[in-house]
């Protein structure tokens, strides 16, 4: 459980990614960069990377942080974790997940306010049709829109 079809970001998707073309071509950001991060096994892993992620992201500096998660279920123990990290050293954040109705959250913080669900079929689950429930284009509008109201509302730009 966790990923399927219609969430898992193929390859194409990333060489396309919305996200990345939408907060790249935005002139109020200035994007300082991407980080990747697998989902351990462990707890005690998911936590030393989730901490490393929050340390990253502060050292650089970063008002906010558009944080999207491939996949659900487990990984969004990850997803949350981050989340938390990031947000309890006060930089603003908006995640991205597909959450509908099969992918609801398996654990939650209260950074976890903003959040734009990929979920993109009736049903709000798993279609198994390839990239539908991926992000797209007005996904990545809305995260970066909400991520500037955020930084906005506290004092950033």
């Amino acid at each position: 459980m966790g990923i399927g079809p219609s969430t898992k970001e193929t390859t194409l998707h990333h060489f396309r990614d919305p996200l990345l073309d939408v907060v790249s071509n935005d002139k109020d950001i200035d994007l300082l960069g991407v980080i990747l991060v697998g989902t351990p096994q462990k707890n005690n892993e998911k936590y030393f990377v989730s901490k490393r992620v929050a340390v990253w992201v502060e050292a650089m500096r970063a008002d906010g942080v558009i944080i999207s998660v491939d996949g659900w279920g487990n990984s969004h123990i990850d997803f949350a974790n981050a989340i938390k990290e990031i947000g309890k050293r006060g930089i603003e954040v908006v995640g991205m997940s597909f959450v509908g109705t099969q992918g609801k959250f398996v654990v939650t913080n209260k950074y976890m306010n903003t959040i734009v669900d990929l979920n993109k079929s009736k049903l709000g689950v798993e279609t198994e049709v390839v990239g539908e429930n991926n992000a797209d284009e007005l996904d990545a509008k809305k995260a970066l829109a909400l991520l500037k109201l955020k930084m906005k509302r506290n004092g950033g730009e």
